[in-house]
């Protein structure tokens, strides 16, 4: 009789063809979340930006169609090949949407196909068919128009030739897919993600029409920009609403083997904010380039000052005061590039980060030789920066140095947990004394820490590290987190597995949950990046249904409920919560404490550009942007909680 637990080479499993795609997409795409989902449009686009960016292409158009999960990209570069493939007998489009690293840009050597481009594997319009629904592909070449249609990566027709009464004109490709609700919990691509993602690619590709049509909302836009990131960085600047410090931006274009575009300013803003692309991919986690652009404008600051003696005794110029409030955008093409995985999010080739250093530091350290009042500008607002950036360490090592139980006294003292270790500790960030004392009623006193807050905390968007420290109440919550902020930030010392917001669910707490979202994003952004932060979900009404009590989040889920129980002989009865202060610990224990029970969400960044301009947008001191946000949505509010 054979084992139970017997493990041999019949155990093993060979995935064949796309089915490792469905199998484990996250190794493909990066996971099945909203960003996920979005990749596969970007892998379609990202294809028809290399026919444009290698010549072949000078229009581009996606299109989101009306049941908001299907999309199609169309340019009118050269046509995916539709004859066949000798090695495999299969044509080029069936090759390319069915087999993984198979593609026409695997050599560059001078042949004519594709110089530089941002799809390197061949998998990325495979990977997007593996996942669809259904994938539609129609090419127009030689005269002639060609169509094939998929599901999951399989052939459902075979490479057929429509027929026309006259030649067609022109070349190009047009692929459209449905992404598969088997694979992704949510199919819904986004607007705004989508337009955002388009107008920056008109931007890195200077002369391309890129033309978005949004059936959902029926709107169409184009975008073309003939100055290429020298218009890109002025609309950088208008999102963010950053003041200049001097007039006129350095420039920089060199074409060649690693062909540059950079452009830069210096503001009145205390963050550095640098947006890198490679061959007009995003690259959100940085890489080679970024490190050689960060280190060429350190060393040319430094060179310059040091030639004209500017640095004032006592004052210490670190890397951080020299780059901060600069505002810049760097674009490199390269003709084999080494990304970090499918997803493109950051470049590893060794040899950039010397190309980009050593072309942009002499020709920068020239421009601030050549434009002496600018310089001065600049050296002035670094020297600044250095001398408050000093200010706030001492601020930050001050509060550091103090023990939590010292130094929390002010609106109400932290109840810590009683377990020593981390693990599955948790920190609610609560709303006011009054929901403290129940929340502290109804916790698990082993793992579960709470921190009352005393009202609306600072704003802290564009507000600097001395002014967030000054601040009690934000103070008090970055000492009871042991991890530090600034420069003394050490996620190693957090002491909390997780940190939980806990407000009302009413427009108050909202608005509280949005100011500490702020403050986060801000001033510690890693703990978001690291998973550990989340926002609780306490319910706003109890609906009691004969003897059943259902617990519902907001009107919508009261709405849910009432809809699920049309048909009940009983009558609901529903209590509004005025506040967590108004729940009795019990209840607060089962709706939103017991880890068994509660709903949580964790708090992740999609889309870091958006996130950045959304939050500029709406947290910054310009009121128009919040005016017109709330004129553009008025008709939506049914009701105003006030």
């Amino acid at each position: 009789m054979a084992e139970k637990n017997q493990y041999n080479a019949d155990q093993l499993t060979v995935l064949q063809g796309l089915e490792a795609v469905r199998k484990r997409p996250g190794m493909y795409i990066g996971g099945v979340s909203s960003a996920g989902l979005h990749h596969l449009a970007w892998e379609v686009l990202d294809n028809s930006v290399d026919e444009a960016m290698n010549g072949h292409a000078s229009e581009i158009t996606l299109t989101l169609h009306k049941s908001g999960d299907t999309i199609s990209v169309s340019d009118n570069g050269r046509g995916i090949p539709t004859d066949k493939n000798k090695k495999t007998g299969k044509s080029g489009l069936e090759l390319v949407l069915t087999e993984l690293h198979a593609g026409g840009k695997f050599q560059n050597d001078g042949d004519g196909n594709y110089k530089t481009s941002g799809g390197l594997h061949g998998v990325g319009a495979s990977v997007v068919n593996a996942l669809s629904k259904q994938l539609t592909a129609v090419v127009k070449r030689d005269g002639k128009q060609f169509k094939m249609e998929f599901a999951q990566g399989r052939p459902t027709t075979k490479l057929l030739k429509l027929k026309s009464s006259t030649p067609v004109r022109g070349t190009g490709t047009t692929i459209t897919f449905t992404a598969d609700p088997k694979i992704f919990p949510k199919t819904t691509f986004n607007a705004e993600t989508l337009r955002a993602r388009l107008e920056t690619t008109s931007f890195l590709h200077r002369g391309v029409k890129v033309t978005f049509v949004d059936e959902v909302a029926g709107t169409r836009v184009s975008y073309q920009h003939e100055n290429g990131i020298a218009d890109y960085i002025k609309q950088v600047l208008t999102e963010r609403k950053a003041r200049t410090i001097h007039d006129e931006p350095f420039t920089l274009e060199k074409d060649g083997e690693t062909r540059m575009e950079m452009v830069f300013y210096w503001t009145e803003s205390t963050d550095e904010h640098l947006r890198s692309y490679v061959n007009g991919i995003t690259t959100a986690s940085g890489g080679s380039h970024e490190n050689g652009f960060r280190a060429a404008v350190g060393k040319a600051v430094r060179n310059y000052m040091e030639t004209h003696k500017l640095t004032p005794r006592g004052v210490k110029i670190t890397h951080e005061d020299i780059r901060e409030g600069m505002v810049g955008i760097l674009s490199v093409f390269i003709a084999d590039p080494q990304f970090q995985g499918q997803t493109k999010d950051r470049l590893n080739n060794p040899e950039v980060q010397a190309h980009v250093d050593g072309t942009l530091r002499p020709a920068f350290e020239q421009w601030l030789n050549t434009h002496s009042s600018v310089a001065e500008q600049i050296i002035t607002r670094i020297i600044t920066a250095s001398r408050a950036r000093a200010a706030s360490r001492a601020a930050s090592e001050s509060v550091s140095r103090k023990s939590a139980t010292n130094r929390l006294t002010l609106p109400g003292k932290l109840s810590d947990c009683l377990g020593k270790s981390r693990d599955n500790s948790e920190l609610f960030i609560v709303e006011g004394d009054s929901a403290g004392g129940t929340a502290k009623q109804g916790r698990d006193r082993n793992t579960q820490a709470i921190l009352p807050l005393r009202g609306k905390v600072l704003n802290t968007e564009g507000a600097g590290l001395k002014k967030v420290l000054d601040n009690k109440e934000l103070a008090d919550l970055v000492t009871a987190l042991g991890c530090g902020i600034g420069p003394n930030f050490d996620i190693g010392k957090l002491r909390y597995q997780r940190i939980i917001l806990l407000a009302d669910a009413d427009s108050d707490g909202h608005h509280i949950t949005t100011l500490l979202l702020t403050f986060f994003y801000r001033h510690l952004s890693q703990l978001i990046s690291a998973g550990k932060l989340f926002i609780a979900l306490p319910p706003l009404y109890r609906v009691d249904i004969g003897k059943e009590t259902y617990w519902a989040a907001d009107d919508a889920d009261r709405e849910r409920i009432f809809k699920e129980h049309a048909n009940s002989r009983s009558k609901p009865e529903v209590t509004r919560f005025k506040g967590l202060g108004e729940m009795a610990a019990h209840v607060l224990k089962e709706t939103t404490l017991d880890p068994k029970k509660r709903r949580v969400l964790r708090v992740d960044i999609a889309d870091g550009l958006l996130t950045d301009r959304v939050m500029s947008e709406l947290m910054g001191k310009d009121p128009s942007s919040r005016f017109k946000f709330i004129m553009e949505r008025a008709e939506e509010a049914q009701e105003v909680d006030v």
